[in-house]
């Protein structure tokens, strides 16, 4: 089975872009892809820990069993976040930078 370098090129991996080897999400900073970035009201958020669940990347970042920030290089703007978030909490906001929490 090939092994994909993080800064492999397109045209370097296999069609429909398949990543052979699993668990290696932690390797590729994927911060560039985003248009969006979440941002979440601490006051608002109860702690319901959705956002955490259901994020495909792993990019909640919890601490002492509460959520803390996203993750800058993870997080693909995707917005799953928001949409889960039962009090309305988390907003999209435009740009890719994500700021400190």
């Amino acid at each position: 089975m090939k092994h994909y370098p993080p800064d492999a090129k397109w045209h370097e991996m296999a069609d429909a872009g398949i990543i052979p080897q699993a668990g290696n999400a932690r390797e590729y900073d994927v911060s560039g892809w985003r248009s969006e970035h979440p941002v979440r009201d601490a006051e608002c958020c109860i702690q319901c820990l959705f956002c955490w669940v259901y994020c495909p990347d792993s990019s909640v970042i919890i601490k002492d069993e509460k959520v803390v920030a996203f993750d800058p290089v993870h997080c693909k703007g995707c917005g799953i976040c928001a949409q889960v978030c039962p009090k309305q909490c988390i907003t999209m906001e435009p740009g890719g930078e994500m700021p400190q929490e």
